[in-house]
């Protein structure tokens, strides 16, 4: 699924922390990786920029020697381009000009869970790439870098739409165990109560609080049923994951739950509406990138409305392995 990883860089070492990812997913993937520094214009040709490529570059392919072959016998490669411009349009521009699969990279960010101010470019590429874009807070402590992980935990909310869905292939690629990883995928949904007159109504004898507690219930029912069909999906593809029901507004519940549960790695579509929850993934991602400190990988369905249903009905036709 993947074969070409672009990773930005702009020299700084907090950009450089993204590294180990490229490391950890190019090496269990067998990708190429591009390393890509975007200079002013007219300096696009200085030396000093190449050669801060083939350093970095240099220093990935002696991490990545390391590493045992991906499935099939690939190892990752590694190359540096050079482009002048702006930052922001000419990732877009390589991305697509090079046919990449993943973009990764690293916003500058304040420490903490409780705010991520993403960059500029950051959010251009974010709102812009067609590509699946990885993006890690940087200040991640090392001891949580990519490269450091045995058995990291995913986190996948899910609102029951099949735009939503379309992240599953992405996690099955990237945690299949014949790729050496062995991860723990939480499938989530999130139960929004209702918002109600006070508990009981004198003009009608309503008690409100009953029919909140019943909404609730239901739809907790109603998530745990479709999950649980994922999680066979999965399981099929020899996938373990686990399911979870979290109640309250969608983007606190995700932050809130990978905060304390020590999410390695966060999965989300970047828009999409309709199912259990009615939750608009384009707000809801926001919000969570600007709250988690956790990675999180965003993946854009496709512009065609008449195309993702199509995909998502291929992928849960496929047979078991």
């Amino acid at each position: 699924m993947y074969q070409k990883m672009l990773l930005p860089l702009d020299g700084s070492e907090l950009a450089e922390e993204s590294l180990s990812y490229a490391k950890g997913i190019a090496g269990r993937l067998g990708l190429e990786v591009i390393l890509l520094h975007v200079a002013a214009k007219g300096q696009a040709e200085s030396p000093m920029h190449r050669a801060y490529l083939d350093q970095v570059g240099e220093r990935l392919r002696r991490a990545l020697a390391d590493m045992p072959a991906a499935a099939g016998g690939r190892r990752a490669t590694v190359r540096g381009e050079v482009v002048a411009g702006y930052a922001a349009d000419e990732i877009l521009r390589c991305a697509g000009d090079m046919e990449v699969d993943l973009v990764l990279m690293a916003t500058h960010g304040r420490s903490g869970v409780s705010r991520w101010v993403l960059g500029s470019v950051a959010d251009k590429v974010l709102r812009s790439a067609a590509q699946p874009v990885l993006l890690i807070r940087a200040g991640v402590p090392r001891d949580a870098a990519y490269d450091t992980w045995s058995a990291p935990k995913l986190l996948l909310p899910l609102d029951g739409s099949e735009l939503a869905e379309l992240v599953l292939p992405h996690v099955e690629c990237m945690t299949s165990r014949e790729h050496g990883m062995a991860a723990q995928i939480v499938l989530a949904g999130i139960c929004e109560p209702l918002v109600l007159p006070p508990a009981t109504t004198p003009e009608t004898g309503v008690n409100w609080g009953a029919v909140a507690d019943e909404y609730l219930a239901k739809c907790r029912k109603s998530s745990e049923k479709y999950l649980t069909g994922v999680q066979k999906k999965l399981g099929d593809a020899g996938l373990q994951a686990t399911v979870d029901i979290l109640d309250g507004d969608p983007a606190s519940a995700i932050i809130d739950y990978a905060t304390k549960k020590q999410v390695n790695l966060i999965v989300m579509a970047t828009h999409g509406r309709s199912g259990i929850g009615r939750w608009a993934y384009g707000s809801v991602a926001q919000k969570v990138l600007h709250g988690a400190s956790s990675p999180i990988l965003l993946v854009r369905p496709p512009s065609s409305p008449s195309i993702a249903p199509k995909i998502v009905a291929s992928l849960r036709n496929l047979p078991p392995r």
